[in-house]
């Protein structure tokens, strides 16, 4: 037993967490086969990007998911984690442009092969970090599948698919209007803009009817686009303007012709009921230039600088140009008026520029074809959502979806698989670069220059991670995964596209389960973010207090789908308990003797303390492991709290230490039985949330010699459901809570034992409380006890209460010397009579009542009034006392 004892005094996180990891790495415990004789469980990591840094997001989500497997790997599930990183194109571009700029250089100047040897580099020295400390995390993830979405069989399922899906017709290229982010310089899809409200105004500028005195007012917030309208639209039911539909009207500052154009799309109640169109700057004109048949001019190129068609502007940003145009329109007598505005301004998610929607030419993906399998896959709960309701935004993203814009004017990525005869225009999309043009035999070929966005890679992340498209043994046993775990933030940019993909190219869901979690707030509520200086780096907390302790504060009292708050006294709530778990386990294993031979233990020697505590394990391993199935992990997590902290270590080991002090006590070995049982199902329970501190203290627990994230999960079981053994105890605790409250309440220290007298409510109450006398006398400082049916003999001055099933009643004698407690009351009635006689003279005062605020006149009423009822209450006990 020389190993049960040799257990740490003090447990320390940083001498035990890396030598543990290495120990789980070295043994093979996170990689998982296909075996027939096992159900596989799988879940794909949401693959962070290899810009990344850890984050309390991160470290939320990915102690969820360790949750989850490493309890899946317990039950006998060949269970899979696969991890993974994303290359994150347009992220990860502008930081190595960023690098670059500052040694004076341009992705220009070296050129797209230069630079994509620099990517590759980043991603060696970069992309390998996040890894390292997801690893810090705990995270039992299957380290030798780790895969990158440009590794080799990621690129070839890329291509791949686009093939397949510009075969069926699903992808084209076509000129449209998109999201243009002028400083990565790319085309951006409408969920990749965030919208921030911006201070702006509403210009009302005056366009001149043509050959005539009258002219019209239009209002908008962004007057350089003036430039580049080709109609001004009113609605064909709007009476003030049917008189103009189909004349002319003067641009302003171009002096060029435009029409009024009647279109349904003008709301004629708001604003003046005229709108300037501007197809190629902004989405809504453009589909009303569609209809018209309205000329296209783009005004500004893609820095927003502006371009030949906006004249005497041309080379202004986009914000002089206003300002200039403005001054302009105003000399000239066409500024009506400046009315300030607040609006929803789209965003950059990457840079935070205010996005420019531009025409441009981009290649789509058809969306409407592909939403349908996904959306009826998850109306049929054939794909739940955890928590339902997130399935609403699913859906109405996924019913309202439109062409998917996935093109992107970036050099990290995928690179569009089209390729362009330079003689004759033909274009070809095939897997490898042609020879010569099909069309015409030039051999002049050139390769689009775009890349896919991001996301089309990460679609595919369930399957193409498992070796898909080709036929693979780990695809065919691994998938579709069991669940996704992820944020709501991203259900329309990554949840839904893996659907719509795993239907499309599997022709089967690719996960179960979606678990939503919440994003990690401050302790004041608020968004974790570098500009409010509230972000808290994991890797310091975890240098601080441990990786259990970070685990255990971002589980407990976390719910699905809802936002959590992170405090420092969580985390600090959370050391305290691995400390308070490993001083109860070193005290259980410095009781143990060393030649402990548990085949001698004879059942029936245990007490029904013993037969209570395994009851209880076994009642908690049923609701612990329902919570799991259920997602409720902070809730499973907190039941299992309360246990260990409550009831194994605040009762059972109380209860329990007479018996291991002495060694010739019966039921000493039972009650090591117990211990050793009751503390390594315990610790199987605690394991996925605080994989450190259970496996150190598991190793020094009798058991089966294996590690613990490899033994087997506890499982409920009938022989140990002692259900009236339960009643017992919870009278018998009851009890003895009872008898500490009135104790606490008449402050007698523990020292002073006193007589306890129980008057049962029957027969069986009575043989209950019987039973347990030896825990009275320890645990509820009784120094001596009487369980009777009546209450013949009580004295009259006898303290009472009442629990279930029995009256309990102390001799006063017994708690306090009765003629010290008479003194002590005494001087307190004579305090108290001082303190009404200063409160009721100061309300006694006329003046004082006249000059002094209503609020101090209150508070000497409540004084007053507290200072009666003290008074009353010392009075009573006092003629109590003295019968």
């Amino acid at each position: 037993m020389d190993e049960q004892q040799n257990i740490a005094k003090q447990y320390d996180p940083g001498q035990v967490e890396d030598r543990l990891y290495k120990k789980w790495m070295d043994e093979g415990y996170f990689h998982a086969v296909p075996d027939k004789n096992k159900k596989p469980f799988t879940i794909v990591i949401p693959p962070p990007n290899i810009t990344g840094q850890l984050h309390m997001g991160h470290a939320l989500d990915n102690t969820l998911q360790d949750i989850l497997i490493r309890t899946k790997r317990m039950q006998g599930y060949s269970a899979l984690w696969l991890p993974g990183t994303d290359h994150a194109s347009i992220a990860t571009e502008a930081k190595i442009v960023d690098a670059l700029a500052k040694d004076g250089i341009s992705k220009d100047m070296l050129g797209r092969e230069k630079f994509l040897e620099k990517a590759w580099e980043w991603r060696k020295i970069y992309g390998g970090r996040i890894v390292e400390q997801l690893k810090k995390l705990g995270s039992s993830c299957d380290w030798e599948r780790e895969r990158f979405t440009m590794d080799e069989g990621l690129s070839k399922a890329v291509q791949e698919v686009f093939l397949k899906l510009y075969d069926k017709g699903l992808i084209y290229k076509g000129e449209r209007i998109t999201n243009w982010c002028p400083k990565c310089n790319t085309s951006i899809s409408d969920i990749e803009v965030e919208y921030e409200e911006q201070a702006g105004n509403f210009w009302h500028i005056k366009y001149p009817v043509k050959d005539s005195d009258e002219f019209v007012i239009i209002a908008t917030t962004r007057p350089e686009t003036l430039l580049g309208d080709t109609a001004v639209a009113v609605n064909p039911e709007d009476e003030r303007y049917t008189h103009l539909i189909g004349k002319t009207l003067m641009l302003p500052l171009v002096n060029k012709e435009i029409p009024v154009i009647a279109d349904s799309y003008v709301d004629k109640e708001f604003g003046t009921g005229c709108v300037k169109i501007t197809p190629a700057h902004d989405p809504n004109d453009y589909e009303v230039g569609l209809r018209h048949n309205l000329p296209q001019i783009r005004i500004m190129d893609d820095n927003a600088i502006m371009n030949d068609n906006a004249g005497q502007y041309k080379g202004m940003d986009r914000y002089q140009a206003r300002k200039k145009m403005v001054e302009d329109l105003e000399k000239l007598g066409l500024l009506v008026k400046i009315e300030p505005h607040t609006h929803n301004v789209g965003t950059c998610q990457r840079c935070r520029t205010v996005v420019e929607p531009l025409i441009s030419k981009q290649w789509y993906v058809r969306m409407k074809p592909l939403a349908e399998p996904a959306i009826d896959v998850v109306r049929d709960g054939t794909t739940k959502f955890v928590p339902e309701r997130f399935s609403k935004i699913y859906f109405n993203w996924m019913e309202n979806i439109q062409d998917w814009c996935i093109s992107r004017q970036l050099w990290w990525g995928h690179r569009i698989p089209a390729y362009y005869c330079q003689e004759c225009g033909h274009m070809m999309v095939q897997g490898t670069a042609p020879d010569t043009c099909s069309k015409c035999g030039s051999k002049r070929i050139e390769q689009d220059q775009d890349t896919l966005d991001t996301w089309f890679s990460s679609a595919l992340w369930p399957f193409s991670t498992l070796g898909w498209p080709d036929k693979t043994e780990d695809l065919e046993y691994f998938y579709p995964t069991d669940v996704l775990v992820t944020g709501y933030d991203i259900i329309f940019f990554w949840v839904a596209r893996m659907i719509f993909s795993g239907m499309e190219h599997m022709k089967q869901e690719p996960f179960k389960y979606v678990f939503i979690h919440g994003i990690v707030r401050d302790s004041q509520g608020r968004k974790m973010s570098k500009s409010l200086g509230n972000g808290i780096d994991p890797l310091e907390v975890i240098a601080q207090y441990g990786t259990d302790a970070l685990r255990f504060a971002l589980t407990i009292g976390n719910s699905p789908g809802n936002d959590l708050r992170y405090s420092p006294e969580k985390v600090e709530a959370a050391r305290n308990f691995a400390n308070k778990v490993w001083n109860a386990s070193r005290f259980v294993l410095m009781n143990f003797d060393e030649d402990l031979d548990f085949s001698k233990v004879d059942k029936k020697k245990f007490s029904i303390a013993d037969k209570w505590i395994m009851s209880r394990i076994n009642t908690v391993t049923k609701e612990v492991t329902e919570n799991i199935e259920k997602f409720e992990l902070g809730l499973g997590l907190q039941k299992v709290y309360d246990f260990i902290w409550e009831e194994f270590c605040d009762w059972y080991i109380e209860m329990v230490k007479p018996k291991l002090y002495d060694r010739e006590s019966e039921g000493r070995l039972e009650a090591q039985y117990v211990l050793n049982f009751v503390l390594g199902n315990a610790m199987k329970l605690l394991h996925p949330y605080m994989p450190f501190v259970t496996e150190e203290i598991y190793t020094h627990l009798i058991n089966d010699g294996n590690s613990i994230m490899i033994s087997q999960w506890p499982e409920y079981s009938q022989e140990l459901n002692f259900a009236d053994d339960e009643a017992k105890m919870t009278i018998i605790m009851d009890a003895i809570r009872s008898v500490r409250n009135t104790r606490a309440e008449m402050n007698v220290p523990p020292s002073r034992k006193a007589k306890i007298i129980f008057v049962a409510a029957g027969e069986a109450e009575k043989a209950t409380l019987t039973e347990g006398t030896s825990f009275f006398q320890r645990l509820a400082s009784a120094s001596d006890v009487t369980v009777q049916l009546t209450k013949e003999g009580i004295p009259s001055d006898a303290v009472g209460t009442v629990v279930h099933g029995a009256e309990i009643f102390i001799p006063l004698d017994e708690l306090i010397d009765i003629e010290k407690e008479i003194e002590r009351l005494e001087k307190e009635k004579k305090n108290l009579e001082g303190e009404l006689k200063r409160v009721i003279g100061k309300l006694s005062n006329e003046g004082f009542v006249a000059k002094a605020p209503q609020k101090v006149i209150e508070e000497e009423k409540a004084k007053q009034a507290k200072y009666q009822d003290m008074y009353d209450k010392v009075v009573e006990r006092l003629e109590s006392l003295k019968k």
